[in-house]
């Protein structure tokens, strides 16, 4: 188009916006006074960034129209109360993928101990600004901080609090002692300010055992006038009676393991699930809360829609990896499954669920162990983890579903448990196998 007044020549250039965006990719504008060259922006090249409970801030080489162009870094960042899991600089790369995977996770606090002959009530759990509140069972008395928030450093502010019995002092004690003896002897005792203690027992402030406790004091002033004063703290602990875990199951508790106020939490092994109660708590009326836990064999649904709503399975239960080869004769798709199958157990110890992807679509086929994906669902699973088609590869995902390594040759045992063993969650499970002799053999 041309054009030979100015301001006819400004319009006609917004004209020829439009019609560059909806039409052209290169259109130019002449005026008799200038040249208006319009070029489209950069085309995107990898997906928009979504960040959940965070966000991302982005800059292009060249200071493109889109945030999303080849080459460009893009600072993350999680909201206040969650922290992030993740690099925390992601960047476009040529092959048109980000180059990490990032989670804003919620800020959790470690677990409160629960207070022997007493408890606590949480407005939050134990997640960040949770503001916990401890109390003491009739006859105790509060020692630390009754209020503690979790923090952003994931610790509770103030110092964990105890229930105690609380304990007269001497100086009560021997003022009883004098006031008695004043009332029944004939004549009157004058109180000597200058005089001995002796303490059979524990101290005052002491903490008191289950079982019975003899408090003795015993008083002597200058003449060697003697008064003695004795009681007994008796200390009964309300006990629901033990629980056992769940066959297939491990079980945690705080405290002695069956008082009053006490927590028992649940877990199952590698391959099963947990139903019922995860945690149960020892009542006041010495009954456990909740419903009796159970650990049945995990049954994995593969008749979904969706490649995510088959992933979202094994969170939290069963870490994934997943083994491709565009046919089943490829040498090392061979070799991985054989190097893989006298390690069963120890897959099954780190609670790795292996899932194969042989062919290509739509001869493709998906299996974990007996059951068979269908094949769109073989082929989502592929797409939505950028998996390639043509070449073999494994992917080795974490309980968080976080895509932590990538190999194109046959990874050996060794490699595959020494990464695994590294994961946080997997730590936490071999505390609770040590502590229960459990072994792969």
């Amino acid at each position: 188009m041309e054009f030979t007044n100015s301001h006819v020549c400004f319009y006609g250039a917004l004209i020829c916006v439009y019609l560059m965006v909806l039409k052209e990719s290169l259109v130019k504008c002449v005026c008799s006074v200038f040249v208006f060259p319009f070029s489209l922006p950069e085309t995107p090249w990898c997906s928009p960034i979504k960040v959940k409970h965070g966000n991302a801030n982005c800059r292009t080489p060249q200071g493109e129209y889109y945030k999303n162009v080849l080459g460009t870094r893009c600072d993350i960042r999680c909201q206040k109360g969650y922290e992030l899991h993740g690099p925390q600089q992601l960047i476009c790369q040529s092959n048109k993928r980000w180059s990490g995977k990032v989670l804003c996770k919620q800020i959790r606090c470690p677990t409160l101990s629960m207070p022997t002959n007493g408890g606590f009530k949480c407005i939050d759990g134990a997640y960040f600004n949770s503001r916990c509140e401890y109390y003491c069972s009739p006859g105790y008395q509060l020692k630390g901080d009754r209020t503690v928030t979790c923090m952003d450093n994931k610790v509770w502010s103030g110092r964990p609090a105890s229930c105690v019995v609380p304990c007269p002092s001497p100086e009560l004690l021997i003022f009883s002692y004098w006031t008695n003896l004043n009332l029944i002897s004939e004549h009157p005792v004058y109180f000597i300010s200058f005089f001995s203690v002796i303490l059979k027992g524990p101290s005052p402030g002491s903490h008191f055992s289950e079982g019975d406790h003899k408090i003795q004091y015993t008083v002597y002033d200058r003449a060697e006038n003697k008064g003695t004063c004795k009681f007994l703290v008796k200390v009964r602990v309300r006990r629901c009676g033990k629980l056992n875990a769940p066959e297939n199951g491990y079980i945690k508790c705080t405290g002695d393991g069956d008082n009053y106020g006490v927590t028992c939490e649940f877990s199952c092994i590698g391959g099963y699930e947990l139903q019922g109660s995860p945690a149960r708590v020892c009542q006041y009326n010495l009954g456990w809360s909740g419903t009796e836990p159970t650990c049945t064999p995990m049954n994995i649904n593969v008749a979904v829609r969706t490649a995510a709503a088959l992933l979202d399975q094994f969170y939290e239960k069963r870490r994934l990896l997943i083994v491709s080869t565009p046919t089943a004769a490829n040498f090392f798709y061979r070799l991985q499954l054989g190097m893989l199958q006298p390690e069963q157990c120890g897959l099954d110890l780190r609670h790795v669920t292996v899932i194969e992807l042989v062919g290509v679509f739509p001869a493709q086929i998906g299996r974990i162990g007996v059951k068979l994906l269908p094949p769109a669902l073989a082929l989502q699973l592929r797409l939505l983890l950028r998996i390639p088609h043509y070449n073999f590869s494994v992917v080795v995902m974490d309980k968080h579903g976080m895509d932590k390594e990538r190999y194109s040759f046959p990874p050996t045992p060794a490699q595959l448990f020494a990464l695994i063993d590294t994961f946080p969650l997997r730590k936490e499970e071999m505390k609770l196998q040590a502590e229960t002799g459990q072994s792969c053999t």
